[in-house]
């Protein structure tokens, strides 16, 4: 670990990130939809959980083609969602709790009502305007290459010339209303410039950036063998994108260390090893482990997955940045509790199966080793980020009437796939309100009855429940130190199914079988435990260490 301690410390070195979906979090005016006000309402909930800072899923001007994934204008905030001043008056708030602000950062592509695309379409072939954009001529009257959108369907669409006569095709490797940027075109690369610092000015803290990897495509935009699986190598993890990174790691690094700005980057990539390279000490300061995130509820599975990612930490310095739960895949509680499996339908995301698997849901399985899980990755060195809803062990709705649902994944599959509707679900505060104390309006997405026994005001009254864990467990974890860098120390239980490592002065245990598992005396006392009980039972994790 000797490069991370070569650097000043960071605070995304040991950070717990509340990953915040803001449409879904809190509504302050009633429209059904929740809002920077509602965000502001609510901090203390955040504060109260033990964050260090909070990342806010996109929240700018939008069309919501993919609730605020198709952005209409970097430099401003979504009405539905309040006004720039709202945001500065959040960011002040945020900062006075000790609380930073990330943004969602989406380069790949804009929604194609941006000026630019509009300006595009009505300039013609040739044009400055289009060469911002991945435009080009088709084969006949089919698209330029066989490339597929992750939602679903051909990843091009034919554009009406100004004349009226059918013209080039423009690339969208997701949405047909997100067209891709031509990340070549020296104006891109300005203008993001622009944009980071733009909101760096407003006092923000730093960037999560979207699909990392997509950002440059192959030059030629030469066909994929669908053969290779569902991820298409001329797509993606293209070599010359690490420019980009070292060019906005020089940017930050221009606002001087006492702004302490973070890049964490979502790179999905098939092989693990292919982070190391966005992980170099001048590109991301970090980037997700999703690896953790997608293996199946197995001691060995767990721990090769740690061992790759703390690997990586040990070589490049660059902190771990775990999350087993975000606003694109299903929520722990249903992934960990799936006792019998579906296959998925076919798909162009290669990760759509680990992300959002199929099957019969034991939900009372599901919270035991969701709870377990909290354990395993806040024992961790590095970074943690929690999805909201996943501190009230909220499950995933799955049983959302198609009419309801909004996720273009739904639709461009032809409900093939139930796509990301049932983790973004309006979060409910109080079993006893309209809207379960989301805002007193219809929210955006219907919340199941069932809600109730999950609100923020019922779980603040019962001490064994997953609110109250999450917030002793993180708590402990700023005490212990425990996302401190060091190593990570494997433990010997003698059983396949529980896996033990010491970090720090504590030792977490995670038993992923049935049969309970009795801690050597040397390890210490119980701390902590998932499951209520001074022992390590099927399904739970406890730590232990001296007595704090």
């Amino acid at each position: 670990m000797s490069s991370t301690s070569s650097r000043p410390r960071s605070f995304w070195d040991d950070a717990v990130v509340y990953q915040l979906y803001v449409r879904s979090f809190a509504d302050s005016d009633g429209d059904g939809v929740g809002d920077l006000g509602g965000v502001i309402r609510r901090l203390d909930h955040i504060a109260g959980l033990g964050a260090d800072a909070i990342w806010l899923n996109p929240c700018y001007p939008s069309p919501q083609a993919d609730h605020g994934y198709d952005i209409a204008d970097y430099h401003g905030v979504n009405p539905e969602y309040g006004s720039l001043e709202t945001f500065d008056r959040l960011v002040a708030e945020a900062h006075a709790r000790g609380l930073r602000i990330l943004l969602d950062l989406v380069p790949n592509h804009c929604s194609d009502q941006h000026p630019w695309f509009t300006a595009a379409l009505a300039a013609g072939p040739g044009s400055p305007e289009r060469a911002r954009f991945v435009f080009r001529d088709g084969r006949g009257d089919e698209p330029p290459n066989n490339w597929m959108s992750v939602f679903g369907g051909p990843a091009w669409t034919r554009v009406t010339e100004p004349d009226g006569t059918p013209g080039q095709w423009y690339l969208h490797l997701f949405t047909r209303e997100q067209p891709d940027f031509d990340w070549r075109n020296a104006e891109v690369l300005a203008y993001f410039d622009d944009v980071l610092r733009f909101w760096f000015d407003r006092g923000v803290d730093g960037f999560r950036i979207d699909v990392c990897h997509g950002l440059i495509k192959d030059a030629a935009l030469r066909d994929w063998d669908p053969a290779d699986g569902g991820y298409n190598a001329y797509s993606w993890n293209q070599p010359e994108v690490h420019d980009i990174f070292r060019r906005w790691h020089a940017l930050t690094d221009g606002y001087g260390p006492d702004r302490d700005l973070l890049l964490v980057g979502e790179v999905w990539v098939p092989d693990p090893a292919d982070l190391d390279r966005y992980l170099r000490p001048d590109e991301l300061h970090q980037a997700f482990s999703f690896d953790l995130l997608v293996q199946p509820w197995e001691a060995p599975a767990l721990r090769a997955a740690i061992d790759r990612a703390v690997a990586r930490t040990a070589v490049h310095g660059a902190p771990a940045a775990w999350t087993l739960a975000n606003h694109d895949v299903h929520r722990a509680v249903t992934r960990y509790g799936i006792v019998r499996p579906e296959p998925a339908p076919a798909s162009n995301d290669a990760f759509a199966a680990l992300m959002r698997p199929r099957g019969e849901v034991d939900t009372a399985l599901g919270e035991r080793r969701a709870r377990a899980a909290l354990l395993l990755l806040l024992a961790l060195p590095g970074s943690v980020f929690l999805y909201q809803g996943e501190e009230l062990g909220l499950p995933e709705v799955q049983d959302l009437p198609d009419e309801a649902r909004q996720d273009p994944v739904f639709h461009r599959t032809g409900g093939l796939e139930k796509g990301r509707d049932g983790c973004r679900v309006p979060l409910p505060w109080a079993a006893d309100a309209p809207a379960f104390g989301f805002g007193t309006g219809v929210p955006w997405l219907p919340q199941p009855e069932w809600f109730g026994r999950y609100a923020v005001d019922v779980q603040e009254k019962d001490d064994t429940s997953t609110l109250q864990l999450y917030r002793r467990a993180v708590r402990a974890r700023r005490e212990r130190g425990l996302g401190a860098p060091g190593p990570v120390e494997w433990l010997d239980t003698g059983e396949d199914a529980v896996l033990a490592f010491r970090h720090g002065e504590l030792v977490c245990v995670v038993n992923t079988g049935s049969a309970v598992f009795t801690a050597p005396d040397g390890w210490g006392e119980v701390v902590l435990t998932s499951g209520g009980s001074g022992v390590v039972a099927g399904d739970s994790a406890a730590w232990f260490g001296p007595r704090g």
